[in-house]
């Protein structure tokens, strides 16, 4: 038997929906929120704009406002970014909550539990062994390789460590694409 791959697999990790927020609620002391339709708020002073994103407690329905800019000159805006905010373009919205700067400055953190979805092809492992599996991310969905793996080719995460040879670490999240090769089983 070769040792290198007989089969190349493509899989994929999508976001099925935005990740909910791991922020308190002033109101209700609830640990999470959304962005429900993702709306922004933007207010004028002047010649300077303000611009929030608006998530809502899914306990208590509380709306709070995350600022996105803070007295920003008009005139430093792209404006097809200061369209967005007006017409509150879903894929902005997508793109600010995402944004890591953003989510530090606002003190929140990202739950991706049921946000995302592997996509595999519909190929039988039964026969060609090894197989090289590589993974690509449309969206930085950060999940352990063991898990997405395990889930994958349907084997335990015990299965996986055994079987599977990687250049990462498997048990730390990742959401950046990666290449594993399984190997058969005994």
């Amino acid at each position: 038997m070769s040792s290198q791959p007989h089969i190349v697999l493509p899989w994929v990790v999508r976001r099925t929906r935005l990740p909910l927020l791991s922020l308190r609620c002033a109101e209700c002391r609830s640990e999470s929120a959304t962005t429900g339709e993702g709306r922004f708020r933007v207010n004028a002073n002047g010649k300077l704009l303000d611009v929030w994103l608006l998530v809502r407690c899914v306990s208590c329905d509380r709306t709070a406002k995350l600022t996105v800019h803070e007295r920003t000159p008009v005139g430093s805006f792209d404006p097809a970014d200061l369209h967005g905010y007006r017409v509150n373009d879903p894929r902005l919205v997508a793109s600010r909550l995402l944004d890591p700067l953003l989510a530090r400055r606002n003190r929140f953190t990202l739950d991706w539990t049921g946000a995302w979805r592997l996509h595999t092809p519909p190929e039988r492992l039964d026969e060609a062994w090894p197989v090289r599996v590589e993974v690509a991310f449309d969206d930085p969905v950060p999940v352990r390789p063991d898990r997405l793996i395990a889930r994958g080719l349907g084997l335990s995460r015990n299965e996986v460590l055994r079987r599977v040879k990687c250049g990462i670490s498997l048990r730390r999240p990742t959401s950046a694409g990666f290449a594993f090769t399984v190997m058969p089983g005994d």
